[in-house]
């Protein structure tokens, strides 16, 4: 189905709610957006699907919007959704944040918790997104036509350019209830995209666990579950601490191992010894890890 259908099916219905001169319309998403109506008209929602290999094993799912619903949804981000609200936990997907900004809250913790939501994007309703651009001021009609741009076959496109944001966005209240639960139990909250994670001062056995149960009561009513076996992790400060990939028994950093095998590959390309990384990509690991020194300070 084209955006344009959604434009004829509407004007042939009857209007679903009294009109409201509060609420933002169709003329003035299309002001924002920068665009015409008829400009929507060739545009469909179609993806392109297909896999990648996740690090932790297993594969994920990709749906690539069509050029030109790529291009609007970029749009949407830059013109609609960049300056909206977020919670200040979240640390995935924000400006002026990173895996760094975020790890740095969990370091020197006696206990770090870590739990990762299944299926994050595609456990994002639709119905969700709708209720959102609702209640930040948009009327029913435009929110549906925002709500038709932004997500694939009920939930959030893995690949599309918005999906990230608002995956934040909508989940405002879910973090603030989150970090509300963090600071009862003495403890601190982030979230990098589906990446959750709790540090607490003390080790307690009772607030471990009682987040670990009000997390997963918590994340139910909003949609989500999070993986109990492979992906819940608890380490103490005897043991290796990680938090998104960085170690933070001290300091953020990247873990010994990997270091140790950058400066092997290094010495390897410098000797014209055959290594594991291109010069380009050691290039890059070597930025990370100077941002990686830069931002833990």
């Amino acid at each position: 189905m084209g955006i344009f259908d959604f434009f004829k099916a509407k004007k042939s219905k009857p209007a679903q709610e009294p009109a409201d001169s509060a609420q933002l319309g169709l003329a003035e998403l299309f002001r924002r957006l920068g665009i015409l109506a008829p400009q929507l008209q060739s545009i469909t929602t179609d993806y392109q699907e297909f896999s990648l290999p996740k690090r932790s094993g297993g594969q994920r799912t990709i749906h690539a919007p069509n050029p030109k619903l790529k291009e609007i949804q970029r749009t949407i981000l830059l013109r609609l959704l960049a300056r909206l609200k977020s919670h200040p936990n979240v640390t995935g997907f924000e400006k002026r944040h990173s895996i760094v900004t975020n790890a740095k809250t969990h370091v020197g913790a006696a206990v770090i918790l870590r739990m990762d939501i299944q299926g994050f994007f595609p456990a994002t309703s639709a119905n969700r997104v709708l209720a959102y651009f609702r209640a930040i001021g948009w009327d029913t009609k435009t929110a549906t036509l925002l709500t038709a741009l932004c997500t694939y076959k009920g939930s959030l496109p893995q690949g599309a350019p918005t999906s990230p944001r608002l995956s934040t966005l909508v989940n405002y209240e879910m973090d603030a209830r989150l970090n509300g639960l963090a600071k009862r139990a003495n403890a601190a909250y982030t979230r990098y995209a589906d990446d959750i994670t709790f540090s607490f001062t003390e080790d307690s056995h009772e607030n471990i666990c009682l987040t670990i149960r009000m997390t997963k009561k918590i994340l139910s009513e909003y949609g989500y579950r999070i993986h109990h076996k492979k992906k819940l992790h608890i380490r103490r400060r005897h043991q290796c601490q990680q938090v998104t990939g960085l170690v933070v028994n001290e300091k953020a950093a990247l873990p010994r191992r990997t270091r140790r095998w950058l400066r092997a590959v290094k010495h390897h390309l410098t000797t014209g010894r055959p290594a594991s990384l291109t010069p380009e990509q050691l290039t890059g690991w070597q930025a990370l890890e100077h941002m990686i020194k830069t931002q833990a300070e």
